[in-house]
């Protein structure tokens, strides 16, 4: 069974800036997309971005685009989510997913497996 482990969250002012990371231990990292969601306290969980198997094609959610980076690392099956800007909007736990494919993709039911979430908390 996949493991992914996420790491990096905590708490930063308004402005700031943090970066995610996730490993897996699946072999198939280097095969499928991966994807990072979020869900604030009282609402469901939403897209944030994702990436396909080769890495160069980037999907986000309007609300964090270009503040937001993804990006995976082969070697260590690590993606990561460079997060800048950082607003109280952005306040949530952070999950990443590794899809069942090799595409990126903002529907939860294309990921299969799933890390148990990071928190970020922005101040304002």
């Amino acid at each position: 069974q996949v493991q992914l482990v996420e790491s990096g969250g905590g708490l930063v002012q308004t402005g700031g800036a943090l970066s995610l990371s996730c490993t897996a231990s699946k072999r198939t990292f280097s095969n499928n997309g991966m994807d990072w969601f979020r869900r604030a306290s009282g609402k469901e969980r939403e897209f944030v971005a994702a990436i396909d198997y080769t890495g160069a094609r980037p999907l986000y959610a309007e609300s964090v685009k270009g503040r937001f980076t993804i990006s995976r690392e082969y070697t260590s099956s690590t993606v990561y989510l460079q997060m800048e800007k950082l607003g109280p909007e952005d306040t949530g736990i952070y999950y990443c997913a590794e899809a069942l494919s090799n595409v990126a993709s903002r529907l939860e039911e294309r990921y299969g497996d799933w890390g148990q979430g990071t928190q970020v908390t922005v101040s304002s």
